[in-house]
């Protein structure tokens, strides 16, 4: 028996024994098992109280006779059987705030490196080329974060020591933000109108589907560059191909793409002024101790109230 399982599929190639091991540090009165095989998964879920994981089968939900919690280790959870959990009434509660940190870095270092021309000069010294290249300051740029949860938070707070005028976009633009203005999705014309860089960290939705399509790449200044660490189809792909070739953008950083995997022969793979990257900016060392705290904090009050209810990052089903 266990009070808490930890399924056995791990997250960036880190192992799942890492995860128990910090589980097991902060709650050591809590019996932590890891289900290293389909077969463990179904017998240890029958009596835990919670388990862990990047998914769940309706199938397992149903057999988990004494399920209070399941604790994401993701930030998404669209990919989760939502109604199944809510039948259960088990409560559910994802990863978000775990990634802020090094997705921030992940922003700023690839806006850092289109302003310093850092990518020119790769390529120059991949072929041994002594030559000056122009750069770009940039300090005193103007700044927009699309999304304005823990990671767009997080972005905002390391661009301060910049001296960069920041602008915000989010669903309620009316609860305001970190940033100097603050739009609504509606208003994303308004809001990239003159800005040098634009970083998207907001979910994918119906509302932001496509929110930076043909249009609102017209609407940039032809010196902006693009950063996505949020969803693929948040960015019209096909719209993004042509801003480039009409030089509509100065470039793109591009954690995540759509299609995702990127195939091998599409056109976005041979631009100079594109940064692709596979889905890799939520990579951190220090994964498993940041969602460790907040499964920990979510059964710790549990454990004082009684109820699975209130907890950190808990999602409405």
């Amino acid at each position: 028996m266990a009070d808490i399982v930890v399924m056995r599929y791990g997250v960036h190639g880190m192992p799942v024994d890492q995860y128990a091991a910090a589980l097991r540090e902060r709650l050591p009165e809590w019996n932590i098992a890891v289900a290293e095989t389909p077969e463990a998964e179904r017998d240890l879920i029958a009596d835990a109280t919670v388990l862990t994981g990047n998914d769940v089968s309706p199938e397992l939900v149903d057999a988990a006779d004494s399920l209070q919690l399941f604790a994401g280790t993701y930030a998404g959870y669209d990919h989760l059987p939502l109604s199944e959990l809510a039948d259960r009434d088990i409560a559910l509660t994802t990863a978000s705030g775990v990634h802020g940190p090094n997705v921030a870095e992940n922003v700023v270092g690839s806006w850092l490196a289109f302003a310093r021309g850092f990518f020119t000069a790769r390529r120059h010294q991949r072929e041994g080329v002594w030559q000056s290249f122009h750069t770009d300051d940039f300090a005193g740029s103007r700044v927009c974060v699309v999304g304005l949860g823990e990671i767009g938070e997080a972005i905002v707070d390391r661009v301060q020591g910049f001296d960069v005028e920041t602008v915000g976009v989010r669903y309620s633009p009316e609860k305001g933000g970190p940033t100097d203005e603050v739009y609504g999705f509606d208003e994303i014309h308004e809001a990239v109108t003159d800005t040098e860089y634009i970083g998207l960290a907001c979910p994918l939705t119906d509302a932001t589907r496509h929110l930076i399509d043909a249009e609102v790449f017209e609407t940039m200044p032809p010196s902006a560059v693009l950063t996505n660490v949020a969803r693929g189809p948040v960015v019209d792909t096909d719209a993004l191909v042509s801003a480039l070739q009409r030089n509509h953008i100065s470039g793109a950083a591009l954690d995540v793409t759509d299609p995702e995997p990127l195939p091998g022969d599409h056109p976005l793979w041979d631009f100079e002024n594109v940064l692709i990257t596979p889905h890799n900016a939520g990579h951190t060392p220090s994964y498993y101790e940041r969602l460790a705290d907040i499964v920990a904090e979510n059964v710790r009050q549990a454990e004082r109230t009684g109820e699975w209810d209130g907890l950190r990052n808990q999602i409405e089903l």
